[in-house]
């Protein structure tokens, strides 16, 4: 095989943006050979769109059980992701899943658990801004110990500006009942991924989130949520969708300095010169005073500044070529399929813990999540059937 014959399940937005970017070559070693969708007007719009004729398929048995495909790119929305995946590894076929997982913890174990059965068949996941140069460039400063040990880490991103109309857009979006969540299963899971793949799972977390507190929605488009480390550092992760003009900037203090990034393009590295530690146990005051305002005569630390253009596409695009590499030459994918489910457990662990008003241990119990789901989705349909 020189060539990874790739069928797309789900063909939403980011089904065919994937669709769009085989077909006009930019991604190496993959050729787009079925695509599949429940509702045929989709899957005709993008053979028009593009200009592509290739089968289309409204089942995903009858799209596995053609003989077209060696992998599946799965774009559904999120709770279809792991029954699909499930079915396209027992049918031999390698599986790239969009993020999230899915919804359930719990669930996402069964595909896991599918995958281990077939050791020979690559299970990814599109964590795109793994590809990031900024992140990988993080995580090598952080496993290089350039900052010292991790201290407290702070994110807040709340440039997911999304207007009711995005909303309306599908019936599925922002309920309890299509789509699991909003904010945080939608816009936040490359950066709640990033967290955990940078500085580890956190322990536990307390969230605080609002639900169609500026939209006409029933899931959360605000959330601000505080998380421990295993190694003791605190951390808070605050986003939104109603914020127009948006902000992205993540910091990561450090014993021996600072790493700021600033909307995904910007990266700021301050190296001290003494470690904090060295500086708190032998500066008085004024002394301490003088450093940080630059009237020492000594310099407290030096900085270092990398940028890269707005390259959204080129990410997934990279991620794409990755899979493709992983099926051809059995290289491991940037995004282990099994890595997935740690996101969705954090996840899991800030909407329980909103919803039980206290902290909770991550990972937390599956079927009280579960259960405590379901009553969301209960209330939601109980809604909608009276306005109806």
């Amino acid at each position: 095989m020189s060539t990874v014959r790739l069928g797309i399940v789900g063909m939403g937005s980011m089904g065919t943006n994937y669709a769009r970017w085989i077909t006009e070559g930019k991604v190496i070693n993959i050729a787009l050979t079925a695509i599949c969708d429940a509702d045929p007007k989709r899957t005709t719009k993008v053979v028009e769109e593009l200009k592509v004729d290739i089968p289309c398929f409204t089942v995903t048995e009858q799209l596995f059980a053609s003989n077209l495909v060696d992998a599946v790119l799965i774009a559904t929305p999120h709770y279809f992701h792991v029954d699909i995946a499930i079915e396209a590894m027992k049918s031999g076929l390698h599986v790239l899943v969009e993020k999230p997982a899915g919804i359930y913890a719990g669930k996402i174990r069964k595909m896991d658990e599918e995958a281990s059965r077939h050791p020979d068949l690559v299970y990814a996941m599109m964590f795109n801004q793994r590809v990031n140069p900024l992140y990988m460039k993080v995580k090598e400063l952080l496993g290089s110990g350039a900052i010292g040990e991790i201290r407290r880490v702070s994110w807040m991103i709340t440039s997911w500006w999304r207007t009711q109309k995005y909303y309306d857009s599908s019936s599925w979006r922002a309920t309890w009942a299509g789509e699991g969540g909003g904010v945080l299963v939608n816009q936040a899971p490359h950066q709640i991924d990033l967290l955990q793949w940078l500085f580890g799972m956190p322990s536990k977390t307390m969230a605080f989130l609002k639900y169609g507190s500026h939209r006409d929605i029933t899931v959360d488009d605000d959330a601000t949520v505080w998380f421990e480390l295993s190694g003791g550092a605190s951390g808070t992760f605050i986003t939104c969708t109603h914020d127009a003009l948006g902000t992205d900037r993540l910091e990561v203090q450090g014993g021996k300095g600072k790493i700021i990034i600033e909307n995904s393009s910007k990266l700021i590295v301050r190296r001290m010169e003494k470690s904090e530690e060295e500086l708190n146990r032998s500066l008085d005051f004024k002394q301490s005073m003088a450093l940080t305002r630059g009237q020492s005569g000594e310099k407290l630390f030096s900085e270092e500044t990398f940028t890269i253009p707005e390259q959204w596409d080129v990410q997934h695009i990279d991620m794409l070529s990755n899979f493709a590499e992983a099926v051809l030459n059995g290289k491991e994918p940037v995004s282990v399929g099994n890595e997935g489910i740690k996101s969705v457990e954090f996840v899991n662990a800030m909407y329980l813990s909103d919803w039980l008003g206290r902290p909770v241990e991550i990972p937390v119990d599956p079927n009280l999540f579960e259960s405590e789901l379901k009553k969301r989705i209960h209330e939601e349909n109980k809604i909608k059937n009276n306005q109806e």
